[in-house]
């Protein structure tokens, strides 16, 4: 299975920090965000790459470079202005193929394990949700018996924590431009063509410097 890991944002919270650097090459335990992806993509046996980048995205790939110094191989998808989270991945398909591929937000911090991700049989995607973090209290979706839904007024679920196998059809159809994965979800949520899990490990959305800290913290314990 081959991989995406989005690399695109410009971490507009993330300021004064990411001015003249982008947020996956901010360093967690003295190696840069992003690197910490490919090194447990890699763990998974996933070495074929796909990674999109907008702001400073020319530091993120002179950095990497091909990959081949981490064991993976990296194809790169450069956009000249953020095409958001379902615009990014529209415009990597041709290089991520037919096949379902793992999708992992490049700015949280996790221990998740990607060896265990698989697509179900009939499924547009699989989503990995976590209990609700103090940003997001009310949650993203519904999980039911192995099976994602979207939550009626005022009903919690859990959050969505960027990490999921998608198929290639849930996008394919989808003009290109700039437009949200999210919606693309929940319509197939509500057709029952999403499946899902519940992860309860280390996971910390890297999007302040405060919650930067502590992807540093407990990264080093």
């Amino acid at each position: 299975m081959r991989a995406m890991v989005l690399a695109a944002g410009k971490g507009e919270r993330m300021r004064p920090l990411t001015l003249h650097t982008p947020k996956p090459l901010l360093p967690v335990a003295g190696k840069p965000l992003l690197q910490w992806h490919l090194e447990a993509l890699r763990a998974a046996g996933v070495s074929e790459l796909v990674i999109n980048h907008a702001w400073l995205g020319e530091q993120i790939e002179r950095y990497f470079e091909d990959g081949k110094r981490l064991g993976v191989n990296i194809r790169w998808s450069a956009e000249g202005e953020p095409l958001e989270t379902g615009g990014g991945i529209r415009k990597a398909l041709p290089l991520l193929g037919d096949a379902p591929f793992i999708l992992v937000n490049g700015d949280v911090w996790t221990r998740y394990d990607f060896a265990q991700l698989a697509l179900p049989e009939g499924m547009l995607a699989h989503l990995v949700l976590i209990d609700n973090p103090v940003h997001n209290p009310n949650g993203d979706f519904l999980l039911t018996d192995g099976m994602v839904g979207n939550p009626a007024a005022g009903q919690a679920g859990l959050t969505y924590s960027g990490i999921a196998v998608l198929h290639p059809e849930l996008l394919a159809g989808h003009p290109e431009g700039a437009f949200a994965l999210a919606p693309l979800l929940r319509a197939a949520a509500e057709q029952g063509r999403v499946s899902g899990e519940h992860f309860r490990g280390a996971w910390i959305d890297v999007g302040t410097p405060e919650r930067l800290a502590d992807a540093e913290r407990v990264a080093r314990g």
